[in-house]
């Protein structure tokens, strides 16, 4: 098989199991710090297995590797708190749109923190996805579904997972050069020892159902979907990784309608449609002008 296609059937099957992680959460039916904690711990015994495998223990941690890596651990935990628990306040559907606002997130710590210019293109895009979220928010949640009265907190909180997510990226940019099953190894294993002191440990599942749930968010969730995805990555070019990454929230949003009835309104389904457009316009370079010289396509706001 060409490693291209053998790439963007990885890329694809990592987007599908990315797309259905909110109904196992929503179905485990256990809190959401007892989620992400399990989902961790079962992660942290998958990813070590296929480190080992690898061959990826062998002399490769540094204390600085360990660190850096541990304060993605962090930002990461946080980010799956905040986004599972958006799921019940705003819906999977609304929640993924508005998570989708990551690599604005990223343009913004590029141009703050690393001098990178922001260009009139990217500019047009953030306020294109800007406006998507005004539609989002000023919908309200359909009565006839059971999102919650806290609509607005939802909304916030998926803000501020995508937050911690672009946060989680930049810190790893650091790690240039390491494995990243052995950087997502490490990541799991620090949000096992963050979250165990609030975790219900001693009340656990008891239940065949939920045990299935947690079980599968870490070991499908986290172990099989980062090797599909990473796969992928060292196959595919940037703009065709971009393109299938947008099957994560189309998925997402199929399983919110299928399996719990949950319907956008027009207004919220424009909202969530500029988002993603944005983001893959930001993702793929598109460009909404024709500029008349090269200089006026790079032109960047002072």
């Amino acid at each position: 098989m060409d490693s291209t296609v053998r790439g963007t059937v990885e890329m694809t099957a990592a987007m599908v199991i990315l797309g259905t992680i909110g109904w196992f959460v929503v179905m485990s039916g256990e809190p959401i710090m007892d989620v992400v904690f399990w989902r961790c711990a079962f992660g942290a015994i998958t990813l070590l297995i296929i480190c080992a495998a690898l061959g990826l223990l062998r002399g490769r941690l540094s204390l600085r590797i360990v660190a850096i890596s541990a304060l993605g651990g962090a930002a990461i935990v946080v980010n799956w708190l905040l986004l599972f628990s958006s799921f019940s306040r705003a819906s999977i559907s609304i929640a993924t749109a508005v998570y989708n606002t990551q690599p604005f997130m990223l343009v913004g710590f590029g141009a703050l923190f690393f001098s990178e210019r922001l260009t009139l293109t990217k500019a047009a895009w953030l306020g294109i996805a800007f406006a998507g979220m005004l539609l989002i928010v000023q919908g309200s949640p359909d009565a006839g579904s059971d999102v919650g009265t806290d609509y607005f907190i939802g909304i916030a909180m998926a803000l501020g997972a995508a937050f911690f997510w672009a946060v989680a990226a930049i810190v790893t940019k650091k790690l240039k050069g390491t494995p990243p099953h052995l950087i997502a190894l490490i990541q799991v294993c620090v949000g096992v020892v963050i979250l165990a002191p609030f975790a219900n440990l001693s009340h656990l599942p008891a239940d065949v159902w939920s045990w299935s749930m947690l079980a599968t968010l870490g070991v499908v969730h986290t172990g099989l979907m980062y090797i599909l995805m990473y796969g992928a990555i060292q196959k595919l070019p940037t703009y065709l990784q971009g393109s299938l990454s947008f099957i994560y929230p189309v998925v997402a949003i199929l399983v919110d309608v299928v399996a719990f009835g949950h319907r956008l309104h027009p207004a919220q389904m424009v909202g969530g449609a500029a988002i993603l457009v944005a983001a893959a316009g930001m993702n793929l370079g598109w460009t909404l002008w024709q500029s008349k010289t090269p200089a006026e396509s790079t032109q960047a706001i002072k």
